[in-house]
């Protein structure tokens, strides 16, 4: 009856697929980027009393700098 045995399969519920590991990196460059610049820009929006406008230009760069670290460190995209 040994042939009646399924393979196995190579992949298990607790495998990670390769390349995971730098798309939650770049992910994280990207969010983290928003979150602190935005941040700034909102700390500068509540010193000079500008009305959001400090936080929006502090969200763009963050996301402009993510997006370079992303290519910087990762690799341009092939």
């Amino acid at each position: 009856m040994a042939g009646d045995q399924n393979p196995r399969p190579t992949g298990g519920p607790d495998d990670v697929p390769p390349g995971a590991g730098q798309g939650w990196t770049a992910l994280s460059y990207l969010i983290g980027g928003m979150l602190v610049w935005g941040f700034i820009g909102w700390l500068v929006d509540q010193w000079l009393d500008t009305g959001g406008i400090a936080t929006g230009i502090g969200v763009v760069l963050g996301m402009a700098g993510g997006i370079i670290l992303v290519v910087r460190r990762l690799g341009t995209p092939t």
